[in-house]
């Protein structure tokens, strides 16, 4: 048991003309232990989930490396040494961690996703469609290039990938249609950084499914 000591001081009090007694105690502080503990990381809900492959789709795997051929197009991936793609008897595929990292956790709903997005990509393939909203504001589509006029004083022109498909219709509405996921996506948000819908209006190009929060413009003079 930790023993107190007690040691005093006695100043002279100037105005009281006494001697004032100060304690303190000095008691030594308790020893604090340390423990080690591994942590586990828990597995993703995400990447333990197998990937169907359909009849018409191809899969070639060396190593880390992965190509998936289909009817629309052809897709390859490299996979980081934290996870591995595996495939069983019964034709699905499976992304499995290497080492237990939080990384290779990360890592491992990531890559499990990505590869699904090329199986379905490949033979199903993606759409992301974006809507024209201002007065003027139209697109279309000449040879190779999307035409877009949105109230600047020149056209955009932006030239279309070739594994990318765009479709425009009623002068307002486009269609972007491919089997990379990645590549329309970036495609329809470099279409919408012209002019992305400002909230008071709504007006901008803006995607099909995309809720704009409106704010109330500022109110007249009071008479």
């Amino acid at each position: 048991m930790a023993s107190s000591v007690v040691s005093s001081f006695q100043p002279r009090s100037a105005f009281l003309g006494d001697r004032n007694v100060f304690k303190v105690s000095n008691t030594p502080f308790a020893q604090v232990g340390y423990s080690s503990k591994t942590i586990e990381c828990k597995e993703s809900r995400i990447g333990k989930q197998p990937i169907a492959v359909p009849s018409n789709v191809t899969i070639a795997l060396e190593g880390q490396d992965l190509k998936v051929k289909g009817p629309l197009g052809e897709l390859a991936l490299t996979y980081p040494r934290e996870v591995e793609l595996t495939k069983e008897d019964s034709g699905l595929l499976r992304v499995k961690k290497t080492v237990e990292t939080r990384r290779a956790n990360q890592m491992h709903g990531l890559f499990r996703t990505l590869t699904d997005n090329m199986v379905v990509g490949v033979s199903k393939g993606f759409e992301k469609k974006l809507i024209l909203v201002g007065v003027g504001y139209r697109a279309t589509v000449e040879g190779k290039e999307l035409v877009l006029n949105l109230g600047f004083s020149h056209p955009v022109k932006m030239k279309i990938p070739d594994s990318l498909k765009v479709k425009v219709e009623e002068n307002t509405r486009i269609t972007v249609s491919g089997y990379d996921k990645s590549e329309i996506g970036q495609f329809a948000a470099t279409v919408r950084k012209w002019r992305p819908p400002e909230p008071y209006k709504g007006k901008g190009v803006k995607y099909s499914d995309e809720i704009v929060r409106r704010k109330e413009g500022k109110a007249g003079k009071k008479k």
